[in-house]
């Protein structure tokens, strides 16, 4: 705190004793503080960048060839349906509107005589009659003398003429009058109709689904109840920062509403609440999709509102379904957004993780990459399948590798098939330089929990798979993982953390959410816990491109797939590439050439009794090299376990002097499991 204290100048007379030298401090510092400054400074300069928005001077669905085909087919869809709805009901509607002519032309006799006899003024001129206003009545009496003469020869005339055109047609073209007739019975049977049963209906009942409009967003936004939203909607323009951006248009086979939402909210606080947010819409689930703008602040929301679910939309036919063949490293279709704009995937150099609850298209979409994959005749797929349904069966003919199952026998088909990936992976590590770009063989592992589980070849399974997704993409060798658990277990965090696509289909919590997606996604928004089970085959698609996004995968049946093999096995035949599985060659049995327990015994002296499993794999490497290269103390402890030596917490020095525990081996273990092995006892 700072004070203040007033000091007299010299030549000032004398204090007077009757007033305190405090009193009189205070007093000169009220008299002299100076008045606040404002906050505001009305003299501070602006920073001088000012924003334009540009209206399009041309609607937006006329700018583009997509939106203007979604727009000229759905208003052509209702003009076509309509035609033929009430084409096909014309005779019946003839008949009805016949049948109520009569009581139509009664209906307009008397309506025409209460015209003439201008019948609507009548209580006009009884009111005058009531009270007694006679110059009032004279006045009306003269208005309705003028009015029925003038109405009388209208309808004398027209009665005439219409007698006279009659009997001339009757005359000279009888069929026009019959047409006349017709058309005059069918007019008074249309007056004859009853007003709550028309006879001609509409072809398409309407329901709530409404022109998506500012009110019906500020409706919906204020139905999420979120205390600074419903506030800043309650008072109106945009006192807490909340207003619309843009006008909201079409977009697709929908509307888009740009909008910054109040000071302090943001798009994840909309998202969370999607369910509250369509009801509020008064739309189904999969219309609403709320997201941020990642071009723009934080506090950005673009809201996109199909005109039907996601699920539910017409999607277009995959271009690669009945022509065309892929580049694995360019870009390549694969799916749809919600606006069906197509998205495109770049499978080359990047692992790729999918997962979901059971029965949510996760199969559908990984053996969407493979045939994406068949399309390139360079590649070499590998495609296993847990489930033992044959899901991947349309894809034998072009597979280097194929089983599904999950009985022991496919097991070991699928570690002696990794083992060779493994081998191949070692010596591409070392030619890498010299390596052409010819072959990038595709590895799938479809419910690939089951092979990281078993209980005898799952350890090593899950360290050839962890060694694809490291240093697979790198060296052209691509793995590809779907599972209906994802958790630690099922998809290990090797895998897990080195994957870049990820493709995660609806979960049930935020564990398998980040698992899938990566650590995060859940709180910065992408959740796949907001899918419905409705929802098949739309996901969160996070690692291509800056920003995740929602996407669906073109839906390709088992007849499509077997189209698009059979159009790659040709491309493959004529380019040279089919083998192993597809001529009927198995994998080889690719045992290792070394013996890893006989190793760990040469390594280990037989004065120490326990060692740690890290300095195990940096014996191991400086031992073999070309084998052990890049072991570490979890590889020793994967690996060692499926061959029946079990790790343990071992107590010792590290190499600053200090004692610790961490995990290792003790050598009399691994004698006993050599001398077990070899027959002879202990």
């Amino acid at each position: 705190m700072t004070e203040t204290i007033h000091r007299p100048p010299q030549d000032a007379p004398p204090i007077p004793e009757a007033v305190s030298p405090a009193e009189d401090a205070v007093a000169a510092v009220e008299d002299t503080a100076a008045p606040p400054v404002p906050v505001d400074n009305p003299k501070l300069p602006a920073p001088g960048i000012t924003d334009y928005q540009k209206r399009p001077v041309i609607a937006s669905w006329m700018t583009t060839r997509r939106d203007f085909l979604a727009t000229a087919r759905l208003a052509s869809g209702r003009v076509a349906y309509a035609s033929f709805y009430h084409g096909l009901r014309t005779p019946w509607y003839t008949t009805q509107l016949t049948a109520m002519a009569p009581r139509g032309a009664c209906r307009f006799i008397a309506s025409t005589n209460r015209w003439v006899w201008d019948r609507e003024a009548a209580p006009l001129r009884d009111y005058a009659v009531r009270t007694e206003d006679v110059d009032e009545y004279l006045r009306l009496a003269r208005l309705r003398a003028g009015r029925v003469r003038l109405r009388l020869f209208v309808t004398v005339a027209a009665a005439v003429f219409g007698l006279g055109f009659a009997l001339w047609l009757y005359v000279m073209a009888p069929a026009f009058l019959y047409a006349f007739a017709a058309g005059g019975v069918l007019i008074l049977g249309f007056l004859g109709q009853q007003p709550d049963a028309p006879v001609i209906g509409p072809a398409v009942l309407k329901t709530e689904v409404q022109k998506l409009t500012g009110s019906i967003v500020l409706r919906g936004l204020d139905s999420i109840g979120n205390a600074k939203i419903s506030a800043a909607i309650k008072k109106g323009g945009d006192m807490d920062g909340m207003h619309f951006t843009a006008e909201i248009a079409r977009s697709g086979p929908g509307y888009e509403a740009h909008l910054d939402l109040p000071y302090g909210v943001v798009p994840e606080d909309v998202m969370d609440k999607r369910e509250a947010l369509a009801s509020g819409l008064r739309r189904k689930l999969g219309c609403v999709w709320p997201s941020g703008d990642p071009d723009e602040h934080q506090g950005r929301l673009v809201l996109y509102v199909g005109d039907r679910p996601m699920n539910e939309e017409k999607k277009p036919p995959w271009p690669l379904l009945k022509s065309g063949q892929v580049d694995l490293f360019q870009p390549v279709v694969f799916g749809n957004d919600q606006r069906m704009r197509w998205v495109t995937v770049t499978l080359m150099f990047a692992s790729v993780v999918i997962g979901s609850i059971p029965r949510m298209g996760k199969t559908f979409l990984l053996r969407l990459f493979l045939l994406i994959a068949a399309l390139d005749s360079r590649s070499e797929l590998h495609a296993f399948e847990f489930k033992g349904t044959g899901d991947f069966g349309a894809l034998e003919p072009v597979c280097h590798r194929y089983r599904s199952g999950e009985e022991d026998e496919d097991i070991e088909y699928v570690l002696a098939a990794l083992r060779e990936l493994k081998e191949e992976l070692r010596r591409r590590a070392k030619v890498i330089k010299a390596l052409p770009r010819s072959i990038c063989p595709e590895s799938a592992l479809d419910e690939c929990q089951k092979a990281f589980e078993h209980p005898k070849y799952g350890a090593e399974i899950e360290e050839i798979c962890t060694d694809i997704a490291k240093r697979g993409p790198a060296l052209g060798i691509i793995g590809m993982f779907a599972t209906q658990r994802p958790d630690a277990k099922s998809l290990p965090p090797g895998i897990s953390a080195n994957a870049v696509l990820r493709f995660c289909l609806k979960v049930m919590g935020w564990q398998a959410n980040d698992m899938v997606l990566g650590d995060g996604m859940y709180k910065a928004g992408v959740r796949a816990t907001m899918f419905s089970r409705s929802d098949l085959g739309i996901c969160w698609m996070a690692g291509e491109g800056d920003d995740p996004r929602i996407v669906s995968g073109a839906f390709i049946d088992a007849t499509g797939a077997e189209q698009v093999v059979a159009r790659a096995r040709t491309m493959r035949e004529d380019y040279g590439n089919i083998t192993g599985h597809a001529i009927g060659q198995g994998p080889e049995d690719v045992t290792p050439e070394y013996d890893l327990l006989v190793d760990v015994l040469q390594v280990v002296p037989a004065d120490e009794e326990r060692v740690w499993n890290e300095r195990v794999a940096a014996r191991l490497n400086l031992h073999r090299p070309e084998v052990y290269g890049g072991w570490r103390g979890e590889t020793v402890t994967i690996t060692l376990k499926p061959l029946g030596v079990t790790t343990k917490d071992v107590a010792g020095i590290t190499d600053d002097g200090k004692r610790t525990t961490r995990r290792g081996i003790e050598r009399a273990d691994i004698v006993k499991v050599v001398a077990a092995r070899n027959g002879h006892g202990r």
